[in-house]
C-alpha cells in the first residue's frame, strides 16, 4: 500500500465532502421550505462527520488534508442549479439538482472503493463504506422526495 496514493484518494473524498458542506449550507440558507432546510442541515452534518473521519485518517498516514474549498466544475454547476431553483422556489428542480449531486458524491466513493483497492487499507475501506452508506441514505431520501412530489402532481 502506497501512503501517498492513499492520502491522495482520501483527499479526493475530503474535497467532495467539503463541496457538499458548501452546497448544502448555501441551500439551507436560501430555502424557505422547512423540510428541505432540515434535510440540507442533515446532509451538511453528515459531510462534516465524514470530513472528520477522512482528516483523521490522512493525518494518521502522515499527510495533510486538502482543505481547499474550491468547487470543481460538476459540483459548482450542481450548486448553481440548486441556487437557481431555490430562487424560483421550484421544489422539483431543487430535488433534481440534489439527486444529481448525491449521485456524483456516491460515484466518487465507489470509484475509490473499486479502483483504489491496493491503495487503501481494510480500516480505510470500512470507513469509506460506512460513509458511502450515509451518502446513499441521503440519496435515497432525495429520490423518495422526488417520487412523492411526482405522485402528488
Amino acid at each position: 500500500m502506497d501512503n501517498l496514493k492513499s492520502i491522495d484518494l482520501l483527499n479526493s473524498l475530503l474535497v467532495i465532502n467539503n463541496e457538499r458542506m458548501i452546497g448544502y449550507e448555501t441551500a439551507e440558507q436560501e430555502t424557505d421550505q422547512e423540510d428541505l432546510k432540515t434535510f440540507f442541515s442533515q446532509c451538511k452534518y453528515i459531510s462534516q462527520e465524514n470530513k472528520l473521519g477522512l482528516t483523521h485518517e490522512i493525518y494518521r498516514l502522515g499527510g495533510l488534508p486538502d482543505e481547499g474549498r474550491k468547487l470543481s466544475g460538476n459540483i459548482y454547476r450542481i450548486w448553481m442549479d440548486i441556487k437557481s431553483a431555490l430562487t424560483g422556489n421550484d421544489r422539483k428542480a431543487i430535488l433534481d439538482s440534489c439527486n444529481y449531486g448525491e449521485q456524483v458524491a456516491a460515484d466518487t466513493y465507489e470509484e475509490v472503493l473499486s479502483h483504489g483497492l491496493e491503495d487503501i487499507s481494510n480500516v480505510q475501506r470500512t470507513l469509506l463504506n460506512a460513509q458511502l452508506e450515509l451518502l446513499n441514505a441521503n440519496h435515497y431520501t432525495v429520490k423518495g422526495l422526488i417520487h412523492l412530489l411526482l405522485e402528488s402532481n
